[in-house]
Order: structure tokens, then sequence, then C-alpha cells
């Protein structure tokens, strides 16, 4: 059974990074992210399977940020922060705000 190897991969901002995953199967290579499990990748080389690691990461993370965005939109027209933007319009006039 082969050992399985890992390898940091940062998105955009070395804050972000996460840990994938890899071993040899057969006369390939597969590979994986623990902490996002819909990512699942098989390629012939090493090389290559590193580079769809990176590209599938990427293209998870934005789908969810664009999925976010989107439902944010939804509650803000939904009224669904008017109470958090009441509480911060609040704090600014009793001086509880500092510039970053």
């Amino acid at each position: 059974m082969e050992e399985i190897q890992t390898v940091e991969i940062e998105y955009y901002d070395p804050m972000e990074t996460y840990t994938a995953h890899y071993k040899k199967n057969g006369d390939g290579w597969i590979g994986w992210f623990p902490e996002i499990p819909n990512i699942k990748c098989e390629q012939n080389t090493q090389e290559e399977l590193l580079i769809e690691l990176k590209k599938e990461l990427h293209d998870v993370i934005e789908s969810e940020y664009e999925e976010w965005c989107k439902q944010f939109e939804k509650d803000l027209k939904a009224g669904k922060l008017d109470h958090r933007i009441k509480q911060v319009e609040e704090d600014i006039k009793a001086g509880r705000c500092k510039d970053l």
C-alpha cells in the first residue's frame, strides 16, 4: 500500500492554506482535500494531479463564494440584516467604533 503524502496549497493568501493528500494509485495518482469532501482527483502523473487539485480547489471556493454572495443579497433585500445595520449605526453614533 502506498503511503499518503501531503502538500500545502495556498489559495491567494498564505493565511488561507489547504492540505492536499495524495498517493500513487496503480499506474496513476489520486488526491483529495480532507476538509473539502467533494474534491477528489485522479491523474496520470503526480505533477498533473497537483495542478488539477489546485484548479478544483479554486473552482470550489469560487463557487461557494458566489453562492454566499447571492444568499447575502437575498437576506439583505428581505430585511434579515436590518437589525444588524441598526445596531452598527447606533454603535457609530455612540462612539463605540474605532478607525482601523
